[in-house]
This record gives C-alpha cells, structure tokens and sequence, in this order.
C-alpha cells in the first residue's frame, strides 16, 4: 500500500502562493530593479561542499589563531575570516587566487605602512588608503577584497611595519597552502585556477 505523502499539503500550499513555484519566475513578476536586489546569482552546490568550505575556514583560522597565542605576534587580523570564505567557500573566484590575495594584501600593507609613518595619524589618511589600495588593485587586475581593510588596522594601534608585512604574508600563506591541499580532499574542487592551456590539453 502506498505511503500517503506527508510533504503534499506544503507543497500545495506554496503553489496556491506561487503558481509557477520558481524563485525565478517569481522575480521576474516585480518590478526589475527590485529583482535585482533580492535575485541570487550564486549556483546551488552540494551540501557537502559547504560543510567542508566551512569547517576547513574554520580550522584554519583556528591555527592561525594558535599560531598567535604560541607565538605572540598579531597574527589572528580581522581581514583573513573574508579571505578564508574566498579560498575554502569560492575557490573558483578571481578575488580567491594565490597573486590577489598576495598581490592585494602587499599593495594595503605598503599603503598601510605608508600611513603609519605619520604621527600622530590623522583618522582620514586611513580612509584614504584604502581607496588608493583599490584603485591599484582594480589597475593591476589583482583584486582581494579583504585586503582593503588593512589600512584601517592602523587605526586600531600602530604595528612594527615589519611585523605587519611579516604577521599578513605569514597568514597568506597558510592560508593558500592549505586551501591548495584541502580542496584535493573530496568533494574536490580546483584551486588554484588552471592555466587555459592546461584546460586545452584536458
């Protein structure tokens, strides 16, 4: 005898509210520009996948932190919970390749660096930087958006500049070293991108 579906009276009640039962559809029923702002573009994944993005940036960033407390260097910086999402969560994003996270955060250290050389700092010099870190990221196509936010770590108290770039080029590359081995776990995923002749040759 077959099973009575009790999924069927929740099923029929969406469908009195959306007909047609799509998100997409039902986006294109308002008006465009509020669509916009409410319309997802990310593509759906395997739940699996985001277990693991999530538990590898959590693990991570837990050593990362470790390191810290072992070490006493002011390792565990705010702008590398954004990259942590960027390696493990959208490994196939521009913003998530080894030269932007490097390349970006070389760019806001130097910026940052820059503006600690003026003392007492004005709050604005900050603000400042991180438009000219953007602009030059934006130029040099190298684009991390976390990276943005160094700058204003200066405002929170003035770090050695050494110890600035060595703390963030430190966490960079724990950070790319074990987004490049996690994601060779599976579910797999490639990071770093491959060259387009190595896709070619596939």
């Amino acid at each position: 005898m077959r099973r009575p579906d009790a999924a069927k009276p929740l099923r029929e009640a969406l469908k009195q509210l959306w007909p047609d039962g799509t998100a997409a559809a039902r986006s294109r029923r308002m008006h465009p520009i509020l669509a916009r702002f409410i319309r997802r573009h990310e593509p759906p994944r395997d739940w699996r996948q985001h277990g693991k993005s999530a538990l590898a940036a959590a693990v991570t960033v837990t050593l990362i932190g470790w390191l810290a407390a072992v070490t006493g260097l002011p390792l565990l910086l705010a702008p590398l919970a954004p990259t942590a999402l960027l390696v493990f969560g959208q490994p196939e994003a521009p913003g998530a390749q080894p030269i932007n996270i490097f390349a970006g955060y070389l760019i806001a250290t130097i910026l940052a660096a820059l503006a600690m050389q003026v003392v007492p700092e004005p709050w604005w010099l900050a603000t400042v930087c991180v438009g000219l870190s953007m602009l030059l990221m934006l130029v040099l196509r190298v684009t991390h958006p976390p990276a943005a936010a160094v700058p204003l770590l200066t405002l929170t108290g003035s770090t050695d500049t050494l110890t600035l770039f060595g703390v963030i080029f430190a966490a960079c590359t724990i950070l790319v070293a074990l987004g490049a081995a996690i994601h060779r776990l599976p579910p797999r995923r490639r990071y770093p991108l491959p060259l387009k002749d190595e896709i070619d040759s596939e």
